[in-house]
């Protein structure tokens, strides 16, 4: 089962990432200074995942797709590994649209 990861990074931030059943990250947030921000930035995706219009497909510049998931007012919540193809960002976009909603929360 899928499921949000809440941690602490070498800064002291907090930040959150989605992970797939099978382990595999999908989507990592930036930092947070307060852990409520953090959880609120979980719910931010629960809500913006529904919405096909809030993920921003993009291309690097060493040819790998990702995309970034962006709340109503613009702001990027939380942005995606790299992929080989734009088929795979597809997969991984699709993915946070079906497990993010119900995904459960756990502190690492």
């Amino acid at each position: 089962m899928a499921k949000f990861e809440v941690y602490q990074d070498s800064k002291k931030e907090y930040r959150f990432r989605l992970k797939a059943s099978n382990g595999q990250k999908i989507l990592a947030s930036e930092g947070y200074t307060a852990k409520a921000g953090c959880m609120n930035g979980i719910e931010s995706v629960r809500t913006n995942s529904q919405d096909d219009s809030k993920f921003d497909r993009k291309k690097s510049s060493n040819g790998k797709h990702y995309f970034n998931l962006k709340a109503s007012n613009g702001q990027v919540i939380g942005t995606s590994e790299m992929y080989e193809s734009s088929s795979g960002m597809e997969n991984g976009i699709d993915s946070v649209k079906t497990n993010a909603p119900k995904a459960p929360v756990e502190e690492v």
